[in-house]
């Protein structure tokens, strides 16, 4: 099968840096892509959940393409995705035959939501064992733009 264009942003974005990098030769980038890196991350994390996982349910908004990424890369990785925000959208079905459920979040879902999906599966699955597995995501630091720390730019 075709790969999910909507799971390989990463590749999509380099593209578009290399292309700004030849019109503009004198640009700048910061060594790390802080701004996609919470995007990354998750997309990297949800290939290996979908791979373990039969279903994952992704917590996010149906209107945030990072969520919807997410949902995308787990039905491509081998786990039947679904994209939810509200813990009364998880279907029963969903989880019949299922022996392993994945979840995960939008980089800006809150993580009270998240819980409240967790226990919505483990009601439905009638007390189902919870593993966290995964890394916790490291903080990320914006610099402040060298004319705010009292430099000159380059």
């Amino acid at each position: 099968p075709m790969a999910n264009p909507a799971c390989h942003m990463e590749n999509d974005t380099r593209e578009i840096i290399a292309t700004l990098q030849r019109r503009f030769p004198n640009m700048r980038e910061p060594a790390r892509s802080d701004i996609c890196y919470a995007t990354q991350n998750r997309q990297s994390a949800v290939k290996k959940l979908a791979k373990q996982a039969d279903v994952v349910v992704v917590v996010g908004s149906e209107n945030s393409s990072n969520s919807q990424r997410l949902k995308d890369c787990a039905n491509e990785y081998g786990a039947r995705g679904y994209l939810v925000d509200d813990p009364a959208q998880i279907a029963p079905e969903w989880l019949v035959g299922a022996t392993t459920v994945g979840v995960t979040a939008g980089a800006s879902t809150p993580e009270g939501l998240v819980q409240r999906v967790v226990d919505r599966i483990r009601e439905l699955t009638k007390g189902a064992d919870v593993q966290e597995i995964g890394e916790a995501e490291p903080p990320i630091a914006f610099a402040p733009p060298p004319e705010l720390r009292g430099e000159n730019p380059r």
